[in-house]
């Protein structure tokens, strides 16, 4: 069973991913769907968003849920399952987290070069 829910899972965000980068965009942001949690009912599904760009994440996550129920419709014509899953989105701060870390990082390489 928990192996079946991951491949539901990975299909879910596949078909996602491709329905959001056909029919939405963002200004100067790169939105990537880094994880889909469906549920084993397959009522819900979490879906893991990840934002980086100018645009800021609070308006990208507005945007995802106003066009929720035209993803939800798409999602229901390219993958079949008994139910199409109601589609929450969250953010994920994972990706921005590690590329802040990586420019703290690099802020303290150039300080000490710069010291040397």
């Amino acid at each position: 069973m928990k192996h079946r829910m991951l491949r539901v899972n990975e299909v879910v965000k596949r078909e996602l991913s491709g329905i959001l980068a056909r029919e939405i965009s963002f200004e100067g942001a790169l939105i990537t769907i880094s994880h889909v949690d469906v549920k084993s009912d397959l009522k819900s599904a979490h879906v893991f968003v990840s934002v980086l760009g100018a645009e800021k994440p609070e308006s990208v996550m507005t945007k995802l849920e106003k066009h929720r129920p035209a993803f939800q419709a798409e999602l229901a014509k390219r993958v079949v399952m008994k139910f199409t899953p109601h589609l929450v989105f969250r953010l994920d701060e994972s990706i921005a987290r590690g590329s802040r870390i990586v420019e703290i990082l690099q802020q303290i390489d150039s300080d000490e070069e710069k010291r040397e």
